[in-house]
């Protein structure tokens, strides 16, 4: 992965417009990422496989980055994006990093689904 390129993500989303894909998203708070002096549990969101198409694709902001899908019936989106690829199987995989490397936000788009 390497730190988002606002007009390459762009390209990327709309290359994926109005086509079934299969979405991953997480969030968290804890999982991947050390408590701290507070020791609050962890708030984490988890979306594996489900399957979207999207109307319309909008990366935003200036690092930390959002992404938006405006899908036929609302909207999905993930905040806090600093990083993203294509793997080899033609992924884009999106991902929002601390300080420290951990994952803090997770958006993927894929044709198949991803595997387990």
């Amino acid at each position: 992965m390497g730190p988002i390129d606002l007009a390459q993500v762009q390209a990327e989303l709309d290359a994926r417009h109005d086509r079934d894909l299969y979405l991953h998203l997480e969030t968290t708070t804890g999982s991947y990422t050390a408590l701290g002096p507070e020791k609050l549990p962890p708030v984490i969101a988890f979306v594996r496989n489900a399957t979207v198409r999207f109307d319309r694709a909008m990366v935003t902001g200036e690092g930390p980055y959002r992404v938006g899908l405006k899908l036929h019936g609302g909207w999905v989106y993930a905040q806090g994006l600093t990083d993203y690829t294509v793997n080899e199987r033609g992924e884009l995989l999106l991902a929002g990093h601390d300080a420290e490397g951990n994952l803090r936000v997770a958006l993927q788009l894929s044709e198949r689904p991803f595997r387990e």
